[in-house]
C-alpha cells in the first residue's frame, strides 16, 4: 500500500479547469488499478491532495436541487459568478475567494476501504484545525461538513463537503470558509438546506483576516496525522 501523497498548490483556478485535472488524475488512477486486475500485477497506485481557491463559482451536485439556485444567467453574469452541474455527491454550494479549497485524489485502499470513515476523516481536520484558533466547529447529524452551534437558533456551516468515489478512488471534497465574502451565498440555498446560515473563520474570530496558508498548513498536518499518510510535495 502507497500512503505516500502528493500535495499541489494550483492557486487561484477556474473550477472546470480544476475539475478537468481532478477527472484526469481520479482516471489515471482507476486505469493502474483496471491493469493491476487485469494482469495481476501490483503496481502502486499514487495519491494526490490538490489545494487551489476558485473564482465566484456555485456548483450543484448530481442529486441536487436546481431550484436550490436563486440567481438566472444574467444574475450570474452580473455578480461576475460562473455554474456547473457536477458528479459529486450534495447539493449547490459555493466557492470563491477567501476559501482554502481541498480536492483529495485518493486510492482508499492504501488506507482503508470505508466512505464514511473517510468523510468522518475529512470533516476531523476540519474541526481541529478551528479549534487551534479556539472555534469549536461540531457535526451535525445527518449533514455533512462542519458546522458552527448547532442545537441553536445560531447553526452555521463553516466548512461544506462533498466527494464522489469510484473503485475506492476519490475525488472533489472540501471547501474551508477562512476570508469568505458570505454574501454569495445569499444567492442559493447552501447544500439544499433551508434556515441555515453559513459562517467564516475570520468572522467567527472577529478579525479582517486569517492567513490561509496557515490554516492549509494546518488542515495538511491533521489529515497526515488521521490517514496516517506521508505528505510530499510537487511545487
Amino acid at each position: 500500500m502507497n500512503k505516500k501523497v502528493i500535495i499541489e498548490e494550483l492557486g487561484l483556478k477556474d473550477y472546470k479547469e480544476t475539475w478537468d485535472y481532478q477527472e484526469e488524475l481520479f482516471q489515471s488512477i482507476l486505469a493502474i488499478k483496471s491493469e493491476n486486475r487485469r494482469e495481476n500485477k501490483e503496481t502502486e497506485t499514487p495519491n494526490y491532495l490538490l489545494f487551489v481557491e476558485h473564482p465566484h463559482v456555485y456548483t450543484l451536485g448530481k442529486s441536487g436541487d436546481m431550484s436550490n439556485m436563486l440567481l438566472n444567467e444574467t444574475q450570474l453574469a452580473e455578480k461576475g459568478a460562473t455554474f456547473y452541474k457536477i458528479n459529486r455527491g450534495g447539493d449547490i454550494t459555493y466557492h470563491g475567494p477567501g476559501q482554502v479549497v481541498g480536492y483529495p485524489i485518493l486510492d482508499l485502499e492504501n488506507f482503508f476501504t470505508d466512505i464514511h470513515k473517510y468523510l468522518r476523516f475529512l470533516e476531523e481536520a476540519i474541526i481541529l484545525t478551528l479549534a487551534e484558533y479556539g472555534v469549536k466547529g461540531t457535526r451535525s447529524e445527518g449533514e455533512t461538513g462542519v458546522w458552527i452551534d448547532v442545537g441553536t437558533p445560531f447553526a452555521r456551516k463553516i466548512c461544506a463537503m462533498g466527494v464522489r468515489a469510484s473503485r475506492w478512488v476519490t475525488m472533489h471534497g472540501f471547501a474551508l470558509n477562512v476570508n469568505s465574502d458570505l454574501g454569495y451565498f445569499d444567492h442559493i440555498i447552501p447544500c439544499g438546506i433551508r434556515g441555515k446560515a453559513v459562517a467564516s473563520l475570520n468572522n467567527e474570530l472577529g478579525v479582517k483576516s486569517v492567513d490561509e496558508v496557515e490554516v492549509k498548513n494546518k488542515i495538511i498536518k491533521h489529515i497526515e496525522a488521521l490517514f496516517g499518510m506521508t505528505i510530499l510535495n510537487r511545487n
